[in-house]
């Protein structure tokens, strides 16, 4: 199994690939508004780091744009199967998320740090994630994306509430 020291992240907990469904060399979407440009650009390296493909979707500047925009371009490459998982970016992590929840299919968690992000994928099989570039340290970033790329969903009593997040967006998935 390879694990994050192998693969070029700076530091933090060893946190093991994903086993399962999400295989090396699994393709990821990134995308952000200007007020997570930055943090986009790193997160994305230190994934192609990883070995995974990365789709970047945007946007490539710092000049002003909407995170609407943007983080529906990430939720929709991952409800159509372009991205097994998206990484999204902005100021606060707030309003992508619930830009890309609005695409049916898509469970968008705003994380806070590593334990958030476990929980996102144990609890909800979050297959999108947002940071806010505003609010996190870049390592405390890393470290949420590492924790969320290491966790599995678990099952169990979970289903039955993802099925009704399915319900709720029409998508049955």
């Amino acid at each position: 199994m390879r694990h994050c020291s192998e693969s070029g992240w700076n530091s933090g907990p060893m946190v093991p690939r994903p086993t399962g469904s999400l295989a090396p060399m699994s393709t990821i979407a990134v995308g952000s508004d200007h007020g997570g440009f930055a943090l986009k650009g790193r997160l994305a390296d230190e994934l192609r780091g990883l070995g995974y493909e990365v789709i970047d979707l945007g946007t490539h500047s710092d000049d002003r744009v909407d995170y609407p925009d943007f983080g529906a371009a990430v939720g929709r490459a991952v409800a159509g199967g372009e991205a097994e998982l998206g990484v999204c970016v902005c100021g606060s992590g707030i309003g992508i998320a619930m830009a890309a929840n609005k695409v049916p299919g898509v469970r968008a968690a705003t994380v806070h740090d590593a334990t958030s992000a476990r929980l996102a994928r144990e609890h909800n099989d979050a297959n999108v994630i947002c940071l806010g570039e505003r609010l996190l340290e870049s390592e405390v970033a890393s470290e949420a994306v590492r924790a969320w790329l290491g966790a599995e969903f678990e099952g169990g009593r979970h289903v039955g509430r993802l099925a009704k997040l399915a319900e709720l967006d029409g998508s049955g998935s």
